[in-house]
């Protein structure tokens, strides 16, 4: 179990490096929107083969899929709009169509992503070790690969909404400990679970970052960088799927 833990944390622990990457030299806009792309296709990669394919594979079927996964995004739309309306916004006064300067910032939006796609990922992480006796390095590399360009962008956000660095490592520290938890009780509590929750759990965090997707990063993402980042989601997918491909 103890094992499991370690391996929950170390595929979190990029969360902690893309703040270290921000602290270090903080992106520009353009380089953040191009950051966010790349990290789009990334988890698009994540979504279609490592989570929604598996969670099918898992179930031989669609039904438990099909309701992780759409459970997965209203999950996600509920604590989106709570953020909203409990003011997830930030100053920006270039947007003039935006009433009184404030824009919803993607930076809360994209840590609930993270937690809603990071625990059932970990769990699976901690289950595949109980039943193989080694941990599944495809998924073990995309959930590391995909948290580094979500924490860069949400890091860069969270001190644009003036947080300071000490509260920005504290979330991620409190996100990596969740996940190694999730993945020790993944090890402990799931040894005989149903192909049925497994799916479940699969499809779960692929409903919840394809929603994620689709009202926080890409937009955000064509909005700083434009046209070029159809082209770096693309050059994203084909990164994540070529890595998952070698490590599977």
């Amino acid at each position: 179990m103890f094992e499991a833990f370690l391996w929950g944390l170390f595929a979190a622990s990029s969360l902690l490096v893309g703040a270290a990457i921000v602290f270090a030299r903080a992106p520009t806009p353009k380089v953040l929107g191009l950051v966010m792309g790349f990290g789009s296709g990334v988890l698009l990669s994540a979504v279609s083969f490592e989570l929604v394919d598996e969670a099918v594979q898992t179930a031989g079927g669609l039904r438990g899929a099909a309701l992780g996964f759409f459970t997965g995004a209203l999950v996600f739309f509920a604590g989106d709009t709570l953020i909203a309306r409990l003011g997830g916004q930030h100053a920006d006064a270039s947007r003039p169509d935006a009433p009184g300067g404030e824009q919803p910032s993607p930076a809360l939006p994209i840590v609930l992503g993270t937690v809603l796609d990071g625990v059932p990922e970990s769990a699976v992480l901690g289950l595949t070790l109980l039943q193989t006796g080694k941990i599944g390095a495809s998924m073990l590399v995309a959930v590391f690969v995909s948290n580094l360009p979500e924490s860069v962008a949400a890091t860069t956000d969270l001190l644009q909404d003036r947080w300071t660095k000490a509260r920005v490592i504290a979330l991620w520290v409190g996100v990596t400990i969740v996940s190694g938890l999730a993945a020790g009780a993944g090890f402990a509590l799931l040894d005989g679970a149903s192909p049925w929750l497994l799916a479940f759990m699969f499809a779960f965090a692929g409903g919840a970052i394809l929603a994620m997707l689709a009202t926080s990063m890409m937009p955000e993402a064509y909005e700083t960088a434009g046209r070029v980042v159809g082209l770096v989601v693309t050059l994203g997918f084909a990164v994540s799927y070529g890595i998952t491909w070698v490590a599977g």
